[in-house]
């Protein structure tokens, strides 16, 4: 969202980076949490579990906010790993300095409006995870994210819709036939 990227753009200490695909901007059990608007590329969060298996959390393309809400606003460490997907450039940036800004009525206005799309997009995945059938959730990725399947390796959409590789190449072909 442009008014986001503008108002991060006039915080001294927000900072503008580029990260190389591959590079992990975030390890889980960090203390000093950042979020991350991405400007260009794409950026992922993700958990690993006990048994060492990934569990992506989000995607985040152009114009998407990414970080471990949760940890920024306890102070706590992070339970999230925040990884390059593509080569990307990143406006860097702490909870507390976007609180502290002078915005006025429509750049305020502007940032709720992303902040209640996003938490109803989770809400939406949550609930699709806890009953939504494997075709469903599909659709609502491709709605949601309708460019990320050509940039983001198949193994990583079926963790992000709780689902094995093989389940979701079913789904594929079950979609590709019925058109």
């Amino acid at each position: 969202m442009e008014n986001l990227q503008e108002i991060l753009n006039c915080n001294p200490t927000a900072v503008t980076q580029s990260v190389k695909k591959g590079e992990i901007l975030q390890h889980a059990d960090e203390q000093n949490i950042t979020a991350f608007y991405v400007k260009s590329g794409l950026l992922r969060s993700y958990l690993i579990d006990s048994k060492g298996k990934e569990h992506v959390y989000m995607f985040a393309p152009e114009g998407w906010v990414i970080g471990d809400i949760e940890a920024m606003e306890f102070e706590q460490p992070a339970q999230l790993f925040i990884d390059c997907l593509e080569d990307s450039e990143v406006i860097a940036f702490k909870n507390n300095e976007l609180f502290h800004l002078d915005l006025d009525k429509e750049n305020l206005a502007a940032s709720g409006q992303l902040l209640y799309r996003r938490i109803g997009r989770l809400q939406r995945r949550v609930l699709m995870l806890m009953g939504a059938p494997i075709i469903d959730r599909y659709q609502y990725f491709l709605k949601t994210y309708p460019d990320l399947p050509n940039r983001v390796p198949q193994h990583m959409i079926a963790s992000f819709l709780g689902v094995m590789p093989q389940t979701l190449s079913t789904v594929r072909a079950k979609l590709a036939k019925a058109k």
